[in-house]
């Protein structure tokens, strides 16, 4: 194979492909249009190409590889148009194509064989690479993605062989698998193309798939409140915060609370009427009244604070 490519090369440069060289010669660096070259000889042309890079600088090499990738691009195109109606776009699958393409000519050596069949492996091998790296819906594991293409291909296996669909325990034996990586394989399978919330029901219904999927939250109404009053509560003194979070969250007696703070339960009743009072009145103001303290601030100012009990390590 490699004096078949090195005679080519030879009859190349003698002329003996006058339309490759003329193409891919000295002489010229224009290419013809698509329509009037056609794809009647692309091995010749990859030829003529590697016969031309010989010895010529940098620059001109660039020229030389942007003629090829030029006239080889149908042949990418025509790849690419295998893959259509698989969920991608026929243009990013083009794209891909020509990625591929590029690559090929780039690492192109005519000792090797045939551009063509090199140049199809490439392309067909990038798009692959695309549907399988760019077209899941969620990350998936590369092993695991790989896992489902085998699990895929051994379904499709035991469906002929049995005439039904195999069990989780056939798939594991048959691939030498445990049912757990079987089992999550088939989960993960439906996150290629997850299903759209906006999606219709079906029938005659005018209902999307989102409409079945939750329910209304009731205190979703009550967030800005909570919100309002969080930031209020650190307006307030740290003795009359205490007593509403014994009051509210702790679900604390006011007796109780006047026998942690050392005081008479009146003045607990006092002081929690007056400080819910204030937070009324903050909400609904746009800008919170300042704390002022009442008859009932005064009359304890003497007494002492609430100490939390220290349990024993």
């Amino acid at each position: 194979m490699r004096a078949y490519a090195r005679a080519r090369c030879r009859r190349i440069r003698a002329g003996s492909f006058p339309r490759e060289a003329r193409m891919f010669g000295q002489t010229t660096t224009t290419t013809p249009p698509p329509t009037d070259r056609g794809l009647e000889d692309l091995d010749a042309a990859a030829l003529a190409y590697a016969a031309r890079i010989e010895g010529l600088p940098p620059e001109r090499r660039q020229e030389a590889r942007d003629d090829l990738v030029r006239f080889a691009l149908p042949f990418a195109g025509r790849l690419a148009r295998r893959y259509r109606g698989r969920g991608e776009p026929l243009e990013d699958l083009e794209q891909v194509a020509r990625l591929g393409l590029v690559n090929a000519v780039d690492r192109y050596d005519p000792e090797r064989g045939s551009f063509t069949a090199y140049a199809a492996i490439t392309i067909v091998g990038e798009i692959k690479r695309h549907f399988r790296d760019r077209t899941w819906g969620v990350h998936v594991p590369r092993r695991l993605r790989d896992l489902i293409l085998e699990v895929g291909q051994a379904t499709a296996a035991l469906t002929s062989e049995l005439s039904r669909a195999p069990t989780v325990a056939e798939l594991s034996k048959r691939l030498e698998t445990p049912e757990e990586e079987i089992l999550a394989a088939l989960e993960s399978a439906a996150g290629y193309s997850p299903a759209s919330l906006n999606a219709p029901v079906g029938g005659e219904s005018s209902a999307e798939f989102g409409d079945l999927v939750g329910e209304s939250d009731i205190a979703l109404e009550s967030v800005d409140d909570r919100v309002t009053v969080s930031g209020l509560l650190h307006r307030l003194p740290w003795r009359e915060r205490r007593i509403l979070a014994m009051r509210f969250y702790g679900n604390q007696t006011q007796a109780e609370i006047a026998a942690r703070f050392g005081i008479s339960q009146m003045h607990v009743s006092r002081l929690l009427s007056r400080a819910l009072t204030w937070l009324r009145q903050a909400m609904l103001a746009d800008a919170p009244p300042p704390w002022q303290n009442g008859p009932a601030e005064s009359e304890s100012a003497n007494q002492p604070r609430a100490t939390a009990p220290v349990r024993g390590r």
